[in-house]
């Protein structure tokens, strides 16, 4: 038993660890031995994971909308909690182990009994909830939130206590025994709440992705986009210190992370099993770590189909080009050249593997244009920003400009006719102007989820897809008034591409389906799904007349017309 994909959760309790996995499955490994004990199914990614304060229970949290309870050790099936209306991301055990707190993308938190019984449903927070925890008595829940606030709720009426306004997202927080919140934010900072106060720390100098705590010892982890972890010891009056800090392998998500009983670290990987870091000696093991076969972009240029994916393997038509050593999100060409980069915010050369630049979050995707008869490339980062660069004849390319667009991930970019078009997982879009990089106009909740992917139709058009499930067409002579499709997608989202013509519009979800859209009639005309899989890419392959979307599989389907 392994892996076939990211590793988004973690969580350990005496001997043992598990894992969730974005291939659908939650793991139970033996803690000493590192080996597989059993797994347990989801129908969609797993994107956390906790074990009951007793060890006789795991909870882990989906896409599917549903968290699940499975006995330990067995991970025989106890019950589903299926109340929420899109991705759960958390879930989590009151400390008497008789309630489970969930939070998710329908911007709700939920407290269930174990039999699935949903006995509170508490709504506030104005964007997705990501994280939570319980106060040590279990009279309070704890989450965070896109919306850039912590919010205290009280679990047995379900009202809202307290909002502690941040202002930027937190993806993670944690309550000690004496109240204080401790929260990890998008500007790489700790937030500590004590007392009704709020401070900071500054500890990274990306966005806090997880922040674990081991409240018995005073230790606090936190693991960043910066690509490192820092360890803290926990004291009193606010402070912090720092004990260590370590750069994250290339196969390390910084996602996840837990303590162990002994004092390592177990941390999430884009591989087949989890990761340790151990304090004492400073040394990461990655032993049986390998990346899985995930494709997350995939470029048809002349005759070849180049794919890229979690492995950071370049392959054209089969044949391996390039090896990056690290996750790649994006394929982009210019000039004849391709180029590539993701996880680790290097941008690469995809036919040579030659490293070009270095950003300190992660890459996340790319579109090439003519600049005054200047190749360009744009690139979207995790942390908002959009780099461009000047691509030479010979391949090498000069940073021209960094634009601070946004404070969220960067999530698509697409040009027209002079005009840079972005879309960010905030749910925001702006449109600049390649002449002086001026922003032409910015329109705030341009969705009404998280914005996933964007393409040119021209003369003045974009497209947009998200987790709304809708197709969104923008004009730019009349930026407020988009046209909306709901589509036939089940699940979110997640790409977009066009054909040549600008005549069809194919959309992919992460449930596998692919849905048509003719933009002479404005209508959908045609829904497959081709595998159970997401579709995480799309492109048109002009020789074959087709479209070509790639998958988490592994594969590429040939599709449409």
């Amino acid at each position: 038993m392994k892996h076939q994909g990211p590793i988004a959760g973690i969580a350990a309790r005496g001997n043992f660890v598990a894992t969730a996995g974005y291939d659908n499955q939650i793991i139970l490994w033996d803690a000493q031995k590192h080996r597989a004990l059993a797994r347990g199914n989801h129908d969609h990614l797993v994107n956390h994971c906790r074990f009951s304060h007793d060890g006789q229970w795991l909870v882990s949290a989906s896409s599917d909308y549903t968290a699940r309870v499975w006995a330990v050790p067995s991970l025989r099936l106890h019950t589903v909690l299926r109340e929420h209306g899109d991705d759960v991301d958390m879930a989590v055990f009151s400390h008497d182990d008789r309630r489970i707190a969930t939070c998710a993308l329908d911007r709700c938190v939920r407290i269930f009994d174990l039999d699935g019984l949903c006995l509170q449903t508490m709504r506030g927070h104005t964007g997705n909830v990501l994280s939570l925890a319980w106060s040590q008595d279990d009279r309070f829940v704890i989450s965070s939130s896109v919306d850039g606030t912590i919010r205290q709720w009280n679990a047995d009426s379900g009202v809202e206590v307290r909002v502690t306004d941040l202002q930027v997202r937190s993806d993670s927080v944690e309550i000690a025994p004496d109240g204080t919140v401790y929260g990890g934010d998008d500007r790489g900072r700790i937030a500590i709440i004590e007392n009704g106060q709020l401070h900071f720390v500054h500890a990274h100098h990306a966005g806090i992705k997880n922040l674990s705590a081991d409240f018995q010892n005073g230790i606090l982890v936190t693991l960043s986009y910066d690509r490192s972890m820092a360890i803290w010891r926990i004291g009193g009056n606010q402070r912090l210190e720092e004990l260590s800090r370590s750069t994250l392998p290339a196969t390390v998500w910084a996602r996840a992370a837990t303590l162990l009983d002994d004092g390592r670290v177990a941390t999430g990987t884009f591989g087949a099993t989890y990761a340790l870091f151990d304090p004492e000696t400073s040394s990461w093991d990655c032993q049986d770590v390998a990346a899985g076969s995930a494709i997350n972009a995939v470029m048809q240029l002349g005759t070849c189909a180049y794919t890229v994916g979690d492995a950071g393997k370049v392959v054209c038509n089969e044949v391996l080009t390039a090896e990056t050593g690290s996750l790649c999100n994006f394929l982009v060409a210019a000039q004849g050249h391709v180029f590539t980069g993701g996880h680790l915010g290097q941008l690469f050369d995809a036919d040579s593997g030659a490293l070009l630049y270095s950003h300190h979050s992660p890459l996340n995707c790319g579109v090439a244009f003519d600049r005054a008869g200047q190749a360009c490339i744009a690139i979207g980062t995790y942390t908002g920003e959009i780099l461009v660069f000047a691509v030479h004849a010979e391949g090498g390319v000069d940073l021209l400009a960094a634009l601070f667009v946004y404070e969220n991930a960067v999530k698509g970019l697409s040009y027209s006719d002079g005009v840079l078009f972005s879309v960010c997982a905030s749910t925001d879009i702006a449109w600049h102007r390649i002449g002086d990089w001026s922003v032409i106009t910015r329109i705030a909740k341009a969705h009404e989820r998280i914005v996933n992917g964007c393409c040119a139709i021209g003369q003045g058009k974009f497209a947009t897809v998200g987790r709304d499930r809708t197709l969104r067409i923008w004009d730019l002579l009349a930026p407020d008034a988009p046209q909306v499709f709901q589509s036939a997608h089940p699940n979110s989202i997640k790409c977009i591409g066009i054909n040549d013509d600008a005549s069809m519009i194919l959309t992919g979800s992460y449930g596998g389906t692919l849905a048509l859209f003719d933009l002479h009639t404005m209508q959908w005309i045609a829904l497959q799904r081709p595998t159970s899989a997401g579709i995480s890419s799309i492109t048109w392959d002009r020789a074959q007349h087709r479209f070509l979307a790639a998958s988490y599989d592994g594969g590429i389907y040939s599709v449409f017309p």
